[in-house]
């Protein structure tokens, strides 16, 4: 239990003022924060988060652990702020409570979220997946639409290609890379089901008493090992298996090597711009049911969140 040994559960915050009984027991914490809470329930004032350091490691100071009292105020801030998952998978009701954003900033955290590009190399971005691993996934899925395409390349096609006398043909080339693009989506979804671990970490916030925490932190490491371990063996096998179709293709259809990257380099565009165009929809939705006047706008609310996600 080392790695994870710095998660610390969290629960909802008021952001007001503290609750009396916090305030006359925090000097008494200063000796020990774990025996403080042992068998008791957490208070709404207590909300920490998991951070992965760059090499991808849960990580929380042990300063923090052994003394929360030693955290500043810019610091208690930032644990305390709910980051763009939490916030965009809140219910209704808990929503018109925390969720303040404005349409911009709606949309632009789903665009941390969902769009490949931002998702894995934007630093900034405050989740629970190894940076690491989100560098790793563009490259794979460029790879993925790289492979797809080569796939669909058969006799019909090479006809094509030989009447146009080798320009490159759009139009026919259009379902090819609809295909392909779908077919990458599907493999997409399994891989981040399997790579990315917020969701499944996020669990921990919900635990509710101190007693209960190392239990919940034993299932979610054992889920995630086993999560990890299918991912890493799936993802490099599939990797092996693209390598060799792609240097058997090139090598037999060296004529075709430019249609198939131009392919690739469309398909995989597509799949890069319409995000921008896609998540302009649920924000519509989200922000009118949260300012509604009667805040009666519950059903609008779920359909931004099915399709946003």
């Amino acid at each position: 239990m080392g790695k994870i040994q710095n998660i610390i559960v969290s629960k909802d915050i008021n952001n007001q003022k503290e609750e009396p009984e916090i305030k006359n027991k925090k000097l008494k914490m200063k000796k020990s924060a774990k025996k403080k809470f042992k068998g008791k329930t957490l208070t709404p004032q207590i909300k920490e988060e998991s951070v992965f350091n760059s090499k991808g490691i849960i990580n929380f100071p042990n300063d923090i652990m052994d003394n929360p009292l030693k955290v500043n105020k810019e610091e208690k801030k930032e644990i305390l702020n709910y980051n763009d998952n939490e916030l965009n998978s809140f219910d209704y009701k808990k929503a018109l409570i925390y969720d303040k954003r404005t349409f911009t900033q709606y949309y632009i955290s789903l665009l941390r979220i969902n769009h490949l590009l931002l998702f894995s190399f934007y630093i900034k971005n405050r989740d629970y997946n190894s940076q690491i691993i989100k560098m790793f996934l563009f490259f794979f899925f460029f790879s993925v639409h790289f492979t797809i395409n080569a796939l669909f390349f058969n006799d019909d096609t090479m006809h094509t290609i030989f009447i146009d006398e080798g320009s490159f043909n759009f139009i026919y080339q259009i379902p090819q890379i609809i295909y392909s693009s779908l077919i990458s989506g599907v493999i997409n979804i399994i891989i981040n089901y399997l790579a990315l671990s917020e969701k499944i970490i996020l669990e921990i916030k919900k635990v509710k008493e101190i007693k209960d925490l190392d239990e919940k932190v034993k299932d979610i490491f054992q889920i995630l090992k086993i999560k990890f371990a299918l991912f890493f063996v799936i993802a490099f096998a599939l990797l092996l298996t693209f390598m060799y179709y792609i240097a058997c293709f090139c090598g037999i259809y060296e004529n075709t090597q430019i249609h198939l990257i131009k392919d690739t380099l469309i398909s995989f565009g597509l799949s890069l711009i319409y995000p921008f165009g896609i998540y302009l929809i649920p924000g519509i939705f989200r922000i009118t049911a949260l300012r509604a006047k009667n805040k009666d706008k519950e059903y609008l609310y779920k359909f931004s969140k099915f399709i946003g996600d």
